[in-house]
C-alpha cells in the first residue's frame, strides 16, 4: 500500500509538471481541444445522418443511440486521458529513453502514463457527457438507486477495460517497435464499435464483441438492461451488471501482460 501511495504521488507531481509546461502554449492547448470536440461531434453527426432516414437502429431510438453513444465516449475519454500514454512506449524503446524509466523508483507505467500526461485530451470527455446528459433527459428509464448507480460503475468500468486493451496492445511494442497502429485498431476501433447496439453486427462480431473482445460491457449491456432491450445469444439480464467483474479481469490480464513484455525488453546498450 505504501509503494502504491508513493506511486501515485510520483505520479501526480509528472502530470502537475506535464500540465504547467502545456499551459505555456495556451493557444496550442486550445486549438488541439477544439480539434478534438470537432471530432468527436463528427462521428455523433454521422449517427445523427443515419436517423434522418431510419426510426431505429436494430430496435435502438436515436435517444438510446445517443445514450451509448455518451456512455461508451466518456469511458473512452478517461482511458484516453489517463491510459493512453502508455503507447508512447513504443517511441522510447525506438529512442533508447525507456531505460531512463526502468532506474528510477517507481513502475515505467506509472511514469509513462504521468510524463507523456495531456490535459488536452479532455476534450474527448467533453462532447460525449453533453450527448449523455441529453439522452438521459428524451428517454424513458425506470429509475431505482441500483439501476442510477450502474451508469456511474459501468462508465467506470468501461474506462478500466478501454485502458486494459491499451497496456496490452501497447505492450507489443517491446517485440514489434512500430505497434501504434495496431493498438489503434483495438482503441480507437472498439471506440466506434460501442457506439452503436451490438444488435447490428452480424453475429460472428456480436460474439467477439460480447465474449472475447468484451466491449459490449462498456455501455450496451447495461443500457440493454436499463431499457429493457433483449440482449445477445439468449444472455440474462443480470449480464448488465458484471462489467466490474471483466474490467477486473481484464485488468489482471493486462498487469501480467505489461509484466511479461518488461520482463523481455532488451535496452539499447545489451
Amino acid at each position: 500500500m505504501a509503494d502504491t501511495r508513493a506511486s501515485f504521488e510520483i505520479w501526480r507531481r509528472l502530470v502537475s509538471a506535464r500540465m504547467r509546461a502545456d499551459w505555456q502554449y495556451r493557444t496550442s492547448f486550445f486549438l488541439f481541444l477544439a480539434a478534438q470536440l470537432v471530432a468527436s461531434a463528427a462521428d455523433f453527426g454521422a449517427i445523427a445522418v443515419l436517423f434522418t432516414r431510419i426510426h431505429s437502429l436494430g430496435g435502438w431510438s436515436i435517444g438510446q443511440v445517443a445514450f451509448l453513444y455518451g456512455a461508451s465516449g466518456i469511458a473512452f475519454g478517461l482511458a484516453d486521458l489517463f491510459i493512453s500514454p502508455v503507447e508512447y512506449a513504443s517511441v522510447h524503446i525506438r529512442a533508447g529513453s525507456f531505460d531512463q524509466f526502468l532506474t528510477r523508483p517507481v513502475g515505467p507505467l506509472w511514469q509513462l502514463c504521468g510524463s507523456e500526461f495531456a490535459l488536452r485530451r479532455i476534450g474527448r470527455l467533453l462532447q460525449p457527457t453533453v450527448v449523455l446528459a441529453i439522452a438521459m433527459s428524451r428517454t424513458h428509464v425506470d429509475w431505482t438507486p441500483a439501476r442510477a448507480l450502474l451508469l456511474p460503475v459501468s462508465i467506470l468500468a468501461g474506462a478500466a477495460i478501454y485502458g486494459s486493451i491499451w497496456v496490452m496492445t501497447s505492450s507489443v511494442s517491446f517485440w514489434a517497435v512500430e505497434s501504434q497502429e495496431f493498438a489503434a485498431a483495438f482503441t480507437y476501433g472498439g471506440s466506434t464499435l460501442t457506439s452503436y447496439p451490438v444488435d447490428v453486427f452480424g453475429r460472428w462480431l456480436r460474439g467477439l464483441v460480447t465474449f472475447a473482445l468484451p466491449l459490449a460491457s462498456v455501455a450496451y449491456l447495461p443500457g440493454a438492461l436499463l431499457f429493457g432491450k433483449p440482449r445477445p445469444f439468449g444472455l440474462p439480464s443480470w449480464v448488465g451488471w458484471t462489467g466490474p467483474l471483466v474490467a477486473l479481469v481484464w485488468v489482471l490480464l493486462a498487469r501480467a501482460t505489461w509484466r511479461t513484455a518488461l520482463r523481455h525488453h532488451r535496452s539499447t546498450g545489451s
